[in-house]
């Protein structure tokens, strides 16, 4: 019944039993009863001749991570001020499966705004925000994401085989920053760096979207770096001791 909600994007907003039915290689009586099921607890809302769209229970449940989700709670205020000290883009992203989501954005200006909109899905291979939470993923979800994405992977520069890919995460890793130029949209650089959860597993990636102009004055490079890994570990630290603080 969950996959029903992956027929969704934004190419993609409206659905109906038809679509469900193929989706799921099953009878039009299990899509409709799915779809009422959904549709009961508000996840998806009728339009008419049987489309549906997504429901009011999603905006509420939005309005629940803004509030409470710790990964948001904790890094909006290192956002900010990162935003104020360097004049600097600042993004927020999480992930699941093979993709990259931006979760929130501290924006300077209306350029390029419309390229990192909060919820839109992103590659897992392309950019700094993503390569730099993939260098970080346990081996096991590299092994799998190479099996299954080795054409992506080739694409991104990230390596030829196995070998070479890993050899390019172990960098990243050493490094604790990814900088990519141009590789989401044309004039930007991004600089990133990971934030892990109190286990020390990877949750998301914290990233400055520069000007290419500004980063390739060379003057700030070393400095820019410095501050997006020390801003990530301060929201690293955040989790921790919220998760500290709940357990007390």
């Amino acid at each position: 019944m969950l996959a029903i909600l992956g027929l969704f994007s934004d190419a993609k907003v409206e659905i109906n039993p038809e679509e469900v039915a193929g989706l799921l290689k099953c009878s039009r009586a299990t899509a409709y009863r799915y779809l009422k099921a959904l549709s009961d607890a508000g996840v998806l809302a009728a339009v008419g001749s049987g489309e549906l769209v997504l429901g009011p229970k999603v905006i509420e449940l939005e309005r629940l991570i803004r509030r409470n989700d710790p990964l948001l709670t904790t890094a909006r205020p290192v956002m900010e001020s990162l935003n104020a000290r360097l004049g600097a883009n600042v993004m927020l992203c999480s992930y699941y499966g093979n993709q990259v989501l931006l979760a929130d954005a501290i924006w300077c200006t209306t350029e390029n705004r419309h390229d990192y909109e909060r919820g839109r899905p992103m590659s897992m291979f392309l950019g700094a925000m993503a390569k730099v939470i993939l260098a970080n993923v346990s081996p096991y979800q590299r092994r799998s994401l190479m099996l299954n994405h080795q054409g992506e992977i080739k694409k991104a520069g990230l390596g030829d085989d196995w070998a070479e890919f890993n050899a390019n995460m172990h960098r990243i890793r050493k490094e604790r920053v990814c900088v990519t130029r141009a590789e989401v949209v044309s004039n930007l650089v991004g600089v990133a760096a990971p934030v892990f959860a109190p286990d020390r597993r990877v949750v998301g990636s914290l990233t400055l979207a520069l000007p290419t102009e500004r980063w390739e004055l060379g003057h700030e490079q070393d400095s820019l770096r410095d501050a997006v890994i020390n801003a990530a570990s301060n929201v690293t630290d955040a989790l921790s001791d919220l998760r500290r603080s709940k357990l007390e």
